[in-house]
């Protein structure tokens, strides 16, 4: 499981960022690791630099082998909360799929 890290311009990407929330996704999506090729995570801060209630929005986009790609989208007043929340909804909407294709077979 390939994951990448981006952000806009008015969050400040760096090393230590980027290995925090990489390590927070792989921990919460790691036994899923088998189905998934890559996930790529979006960060950006929707008031630049203003700061308020919920402006830091993290979307997560997986892709299954041999599926469509999936996206999930999260906001939170932090870096950490956003990923954590588009995490567990990633994971719901993994498992939801992973479930369906299971029980077609």
């Amino acid at each position: 499981m390939h994951i990448e890290v981006s952000t806009d311009n008015s969050i400040k990407g760096s090393e230590a960022i980027t290995a925090q929330i990489t390590g927070l996704v792989q921990n919460d999506l790691a036994y899923l690791a088998e189905h998934i090729t890559r996930i790529e995570v979006h960060l950006s801060d929707a008031n630049a630099d203003k700061s308020g209630p919920d402006d830091i929005k993290c979307v997560l986009e997986a892709r299954l082998k041999g599926q469509q790609p999936m996206a999930v989208t999260d906001s939170a007043s932090s870096l950490e909360q956003a990923t954590r929340g588009a995490a567990g909804k990633m994971k719901s909407a993994l498992e939801s799929t992973l479930g369906k294709l299971t029980d077609r077979r």
